[in-house]
């Protein structure tokens, strides 16, 4: 094939990319279906919060599995495998609330769909740092975008489905939509040649050539592997905490600014600026990943490390509604940000080659933040929360600023 020809087709592969990841992210949508189970199964708020932990769980474990998949079988078989998986167990989660089995819920959407998630979630981005040498911020960060944006529109969708057909069937209606559009998006994915590169394109010298790049065996023996674990599980901690708990907090600051005391209002005032802040969070994806390819990926996650700080150690002391919103939009910007300019990160110190792998394992980190950062923020008041979001983005700054590429592949190779 012409290399014009493959500079079409990269970008039909990048659509289909993020056709599958505003597919999988729908699983952020999670908040919509709880009132409503509840309602028609009769089980408690927290018994349907555990369905939610236990996808969360399972797509960052499982992550790490479609990065070796994906490196092992080539992007086509691993995307299929996960589609199939997610849109089967969203299916089963229909029959569950069909025949109101719990645990048929807790297995089917909780563990099989979560398991496919994860699988598909790091094809496209593995795939696409391949094809994109010369975008690699953008590209992820259009990806990631899409993953970040699939909560949203979802979010608008399925209220009006569940009021026409009910909880269960609106399972039925998502998970054929999941299998036939994520499985039609999967057959389009595949490798380029070996050896290509863009027209014009020449590799930086701050970057590592498919050539010389890291095994997940030789990745693993560097302290900058660990590094980026780090950033992305402190981070994500932080940004994920604040999620849990922005709509109460945001009604406080509307009670005591405006003296608004009508929990149904108060309810949708906070609820608007979640979901101001859930579009920010789709947005910063793309903005970030997009400046890291002008700037830099360490001086991006340095400027986002600090502000992100210096704003959670202020935010107590917020009684703006406004500027309360500014806030929250922008630090909500910067964790779908770093979620998005991190593969290209690790692409740039660990080479693309197996990057499937080596940042498969990597998002083990989201997994664990979801606990993490829930478990603060439960456990905590605001304030000392607050607080200890900041000191954990004031870590990913020292780190992000000690972080130095890792030497040539060669010093850890195996004779």
């Amino acid at each position: 094939m012409s290399n014009e020809n493959l500079e079409s087709k990269r970008w039909l592969i990048a659509g289909a990319g993020i056709v599958i990841q505003l597919l999988l992210g729908t699983v952020y949508a999670w908040s919509v279906f709880v009132k409503p189970i509840m309602a028609a199964q009769g089980w408690s708020q927290a018994e349907v919060a555990v369905i939610f932990m236990i996808i969360i769980g399972t797509i960052g474990i499982s992550a790490a599995f479609g990065g070796i998949l994906v490196d092992k079988k080539g992007p086509k078989f691993a995307a299929t495998t996960g589609v199939l998986l997610y849109g089967t167990g969203v299916l089963l989660g229909g029959l569950a609330l069909k025949v109101g089995n719990i645990w048929m819920l807790y297995i089917g959407y909780g563990v099989i769909a979560g398991i496919g998630n994860g699988l598909a979630y790091v094809v496209p981005i593995a795939t696409l740092i391949r094809w994109f040498p010369d975008k690699r911020g953008l590209i992820t960060g259009l990806a990631v975008m899409g993953f970040g944006l699939g909560a949203f529109f979802i979010g608008k969708i399925v209220p009006g489905l569940i009021l026409n057909i009910g909880v269960a069937n609106a399972f039925f209606v998502l998970g054929t939509v999941y299998l036939v559009g994520n499985g039609l998006a999967a057959m389009l994915l595949k490798n380029p040649p070996a050896g290509w590169l863009p027209r014009g394109f020449t590799a930086s010298a701050s970057t590592v050539s498919a050539a010389d790049s890291f095994s997940w065996n030789e990745a693993k023996k560097t302290s900058q592997w660990y590094m980026i674990w780090a950033m992305l599980f402190l981070n994500l901690s932080a940004g994920m905490g604040l999620l849990s708990k922005l709509s109460p907090m945001a009604q406080d600051v509307y009670r005591v600014a405006q003296g608004i005391n009508d929990p149904a209002q108060l309810a949708i005032l906070g609820g608007g600026v979640l979901a101001a802040a859930s579009i920010f969070n789709g947005l910063g994806r793309l903005f970030w990943a997009a400046v890291s390819d002008k700037i830099g990926r360490k001086n991006v996650f340095l400027v986002m490390f600090a502000t992100q700080a210096a704003l959670y150690f202020y935010l107590p002391s917020v009684t703006s509604t406004l500027i309360f919103t500014i806030i929250a939009c922008y630090l909500l910007s910067c964790q779908g940000g770093v979620s998005a300019v991190m593969p290209a990160f690790a692409a740039d110190s660990f080479g693309p080659t197996y990057i499937g792998k080596v940042y498969g394992f990597v998002l083990t980190a989201w997994g664990a933040a979801g606990v993490s950062g829930g478990f603060v923020f439960a456990k905590f008041t605001v304030q000392p929360a607050l607080w200890t979001a900041a000191a954990l983005l004031a870590a990913c700054f020292v780190l992000a600023l000690m972080f130095k590429r890792p030497q040539h592949v060669s010093q850890y190779r195996t004779k």
